[in-house]
């Protein structure tokens, strides 16, 4: 399984619009030994980067993603940091919603992160996905 792959599988999941839509991306990832889970996010920018982090790394914990371990969450961590900073110059002082989604097949783990940045009704959209390898 390539890099490309799983930040594939991470981008489908960041992007999922329902609940059930995600379980069923979530089972065929899985059918390809992907393991998968997305989380919902919102908030002012800046004061919701270390509340984005944190959700990233419970979820992929909960969820069996990633292991309990140092290297597996800084690993999701610095993945979803680098989404982050490729969102910043956007989305700094807005007020952002959207959905976090992670990947992660042998030493290979993505987070991607769909955006949606809100100033009163003038909405922008916007993609960060981040990559690293964990043995």
């Amino acid at each position: 399984m390539s890099s490309k792959q799983v930040a594939n599988a991470a981008l489908r999941m960041a992007i999922t619009t329902s609940r059930t839509e995600e379980s069923s991306v979530k089972r065929s990832l899985g059918e390809n030994g992907i393991k998968a889970v997305a989380v919902d996010f919102g908030g002012e920018f800046v004061s919701s980067v270390s509340k984005i982090v944190e959700r990233a790394v419970v979820a992929a914990k909960r969820e069996g993603v990633i292991k309990d371990t140092h290297p597996d969450e800084g690993a999701v961590a610095g993945a979803t940091r680098e989404a982050l900073s490729q969102i910043m110059p956007k989305a700094i002082g807005l007020n952002v919603g959207g959905k976090i989604g992670i990947a992660r097949c042998q030493d290979h783990v993505s987070v991607a992160i769909f955006f949606g940045i809100g100033l009163l009704h003038l909405d922008e959209v916007a993609v960060g996905l981040g990559h690293r390898a964990v043995p």
